[in-house]
């Protein structure tokens, strides 16, 4: 019988994405682009999410492009304006989902030091009765043992659980690490799936 029911954040829960802030400061989606692909990349993000100190990032970063450096530190500053809302329907849905008796987990590739900084701003953050960062662990998604301290600090059984992510990296993940999962696509297709 499922019973647990675990959420990734960013693309599931909350809706992040560096572009809501450089398309606005660049005004121009193409620069934006280039930037966020050669400057600060998705993969230097990471870096971050598993549990390097953002000013050490910056600094790397500066190092190799130094021309770019108010830019560079413009991606930490406020993070806030990476993160302007939650994924539209998803409130409703883990409040469904706990009204129904399901228990919620969250396990998010995450800076520990952005997401204390965005923690407090949304509500359904506050429905999960348990979060495992990977910057606090210094263990990423898809790498199992991030999967099996989840399990080991909430204690819950697998074959009760569910993972709910947006990268399929980290679905199939889950999955060789025994921890069942599926895509996420929507809020419509998450409460079709779990509440009928």
């Amino acid at each position: 019988m499922l019973r647990n029911i675990v959420f990734d954040f960013g693309g599931v829960i909350l809706d992040w994405n560096p572009r809501y802030f450089y398309d606005t400061y660049f005004g121009d989606p193409e620069k934006s682009e280039w930037f966020l692909t050669h400057i600060c990349p998705y993969e230097w993000n990471v870096e971050m999410d598993g549990g390097k100190p953002v000013e050490q990032g910056i600094r790397e970063r500066i190092a190799l492009f130094p021309e770019w450096e108010k830019e560079i530190r413009l991606y930490f500053a406020d993070w806030t304006r990476m993160v302007p809302r939650e994924i539209p329907g998803m409130n409703a849905v883990v409040r469904d989902l706990k009204a129904r008796g399901y228990h919620t987990y969250g396990l998010t590739n995450w800076s520990a030091e952005t997401f204390r900084t965005i923690r407090h701003l949304f509500p359904t953050l506050a429905l999960m009765e348990g979060i495992v960062v990977s910057g606090e662990e210094k263990l990423l998604k898809p790498d199992p043992r991030i999967f099996h301290l989840l399990r080991d600090r909430y204690g819950l059984d697998f074959s009760e659980s569910l993972f709910i992510d947006d990268n399929p990296d980290n679905v199939r993940g889950s999955e060789a690490a025994g921890l069942p999962a599926v895509r996420f696509e929507s809020a419509e297709q998450i409460r079709a799936l779990l509440l009928g």
